[in-house]
């Protein structure tokens, strides 16, 4: 699986224009996806995408940030930067998945959450917040995929699950390495040092426990060979899905929780 690249490189293949979005993965995996549009409150995000689908014929909730492949697709998704309401959305789908029963998957490829002042005007943060807590009890199986980018607190948003993976040449980190940068040396260019100590790799992630398993990826990025990702992917799903679905809903609370508060008893260590 592991095909030696620099951090760079990851992260260059991680933002790839070409790099398959959320609705080909979903196209790929699941049948008969119903995408459901609004937050029931304002307006309908198109910078998150959800509904339900089948995996083999089990029933699911699918929910993903989506960016766009040309410049006209970013716009109408606002480069994958969800405002308040893409994020409302996706917890009105997770709440309608618990109510029936329904599995959630998530999808994660975003920079961050949009931060221009109508989506603060809007309530981001408090729209963030909501969505960490409502997961972290939400009463049916969680499992969180990050494809592409994963930034801050806006990948955060659909990421406090029972299992969190990572494609292999994904990144997961508290903010970009420009803006990582520009806080720490007020020097945006020296973004590729900053990669280097931020350890948002796959198997840097891995090692600190910030996801629990990586999805292998082609040579040089899973637009290279799609199904070489989505088709052992699919498969994993079935049988993480099968093994939180055997927990008592008690356990798999507490073995969240468990697992989220792990990185506070780190910190305090």
């Amino acid at each position: 699986m592991a095909h030696k690249m620099s951090v760079e490189d990851i992260i260059k293949t991680a933002r790839r224009v070409s790099r398959p979005t959320t609705l080909r993965m979903i196209e790929a995996m699941f049948d008969g996806f119903i995408e459901f549009h609004g937050d029931r409150n304002y307006k309908d995000d198109k910078a998150i995408v959800g509904g339900i689908a089948m995996l083999d014929g089990i029933p699911v909730t699918v929910i993903g940030i989506q960016k766009g492949q040309t410049v006209e697709e970013n716009i109408k998704r606002n480069f994958g930067s969800p405002n308040p309401e893409g994020y409302r959305k996706a917890l009105r789908l997770m709440r309608q998945a618990e109510k029936f029963g329904r599995p959630v998957i998530t999808l994660i490829n975003t920079a961050g959450a949009y931060c221009g002042v109508n989506a603060e005007e809007h309530g981001q943060g408090e729209a963030i917040a909501r969505n960490l807590f409502e997961m972290s009890g939400l009463k049916t199986p969680i499992i969180s995929i990050l494809c592409g980018e994963g930034g801050s607190g806006g990948a955060l948003a659909l990421a406090v699950a029972d299992s969190v993976w990572i494609l292999e040449n994904a990144i997961y980190s508290i903010l970009s390495p420009e803006g990582f940068a520009t806080i720490l040396w007020k020097d945006s260019s020296r973004a590729n040092e900053a990669a280097r100590m931020m350890k948002l790799t796959a198997p840097d992630l891995l090692t600190l426990g910030v996801v629990d398993r990586i999805i292998g990826e082609a040579e040089g990025g899973m637009q290279n060979d799609f199904a070489k990702t989505t088709d052992p992917l699919k498969a994993m799903l079935k049988e993480e899905i099968a093994r939180l679905s055997a927990l008592d809903t008690t356990q798999m609370l507490d073995a969240r929780y468990a697992r989220f508060r792990r990185f506070g008893t780190f910190l305090e260590s």
